[in-house]
């Protein structure tokens, strides 16, 4: 399965003309502080995505060098916290920010099999090591944003309403996002997976991000298509609420149809769209 992914990575990369590779770096470089408990080993269906996560990594697409530092984005891929969609989820999303001259960089998280804090400590410690290397990288410090899709949607707001000053986004772009935890709102398998079967109140209110929001939630782009029958969209609009009850800068954008899961596929019908409207939206917070 390994080597599938790799011939997958290798045709992505041969098809780049304007992205370099990716450099491939752990994200904790003296090994995690905690295990996820997962044994068996790590694997890849042939779309990509990846299975049992238990090493967390980071892709860092650079732009090609300019004279100029350059703004970054953190992304998270999908998958209900049980595998991650890591081409239309990440490594595309990583292709298209380096055509518009800014640093991609995919978070391969490890999942967090009950081990509830471990996906969030993987993305704080993810932007630490961005700005760590901001000056290597030409990058931004404070030009540092993050993207999650779905549950990593999910992990994106989570670093988005619970940081340090080191580890906070600059902005965040979130599609079709797990956002709460209560039942009858969330997604079922991103919170068992995430909380366990029987989670206390007390971490499913922690995780419930709606929740969590104060003036310092950075400024948040949510994009979801209305007939999503995975995450109810109500997860956005409550996120959307509690953003402006506390003066954050908040845009959202629904599309009629569309479902859950496009992420940058071309054959999404507002593919060009959104990309556009994405684009308007992130120029603002770059600039």
């Amino acid at each position: 399965m390994k080597k599938t992914f790799g011939l997958l990575l290798s045709l992505l990369f041969s098809s780049m003309t304007f992205a370099q590779s990716p450099i491939d770096i752990p994200v904790w470089k003296n090994g995690a502080p905690d295990h996820n408990g997962i044994e068996a080993p790590e694997s890849f269906t042939n779309e990509g995505h990846a299975l049992n996560c238990k090493e967390a990594r980071m892709y860092v697409y650079l732009p090609q060098k300019s004279d100029s530092a350059t703004a970054a984005v953190l992304i998270c891929p999908g998958g209900g916290y049980a595998r991650q969609a890591m081409m239309h989820e990440g490594h595309d999303v990583a292709k298209w920010l380096n055509s518009k001259g800014i640093a991609g960089i995919v978070l391969k998280y490890r999942l967090p099999n009950g081990y509830t804090d471990i996906p969030l400590e993987d993305a704080q410690e993810a932007m630490k090591v961005i700005r760590a290397n901001a000056k290597a990288w030409n990058i931004k410090p404070d030009k540092v944003g993050v993207c999650g899709f779905s549950a990593g949607g999910h992990l994106a707001s989570t670093l988005g309403t619970h940081f340090d000053n080191a580890s906070r986004p600059d902005f965040m772009i979130l599609y079709y996002p797990v956002i709460s935890m209560k039942p009858g709102i969330t997604h079922s398998g991103s919170r068992s997976n995430l909380l366990g079967k029987n989670p206390e109140p007390k971490i499913e209110n922690r995780f419930s991000n709606e929740e969590q929001i104060t003036p310092q939630t950075p400024p948040t782009l949510l994009i979801l298509s209305d007939d999503d029958k995975t995450v109810p969209p109500v997860n956005s609009t409550l996120f959307y609420n509690a953003l402006k009850s506390n003066k954050i800068p908040a845009t959202m954008y629904i599309f009629p149809n569309g479902g859950h899961g496009f992420g940058f596929r071309e054959t999404f019908a507002y593919h060009d769209v959104m990309t556009q409207l994405l684009w308007d939206w992130l120029q603002k917070q770059v600039k």
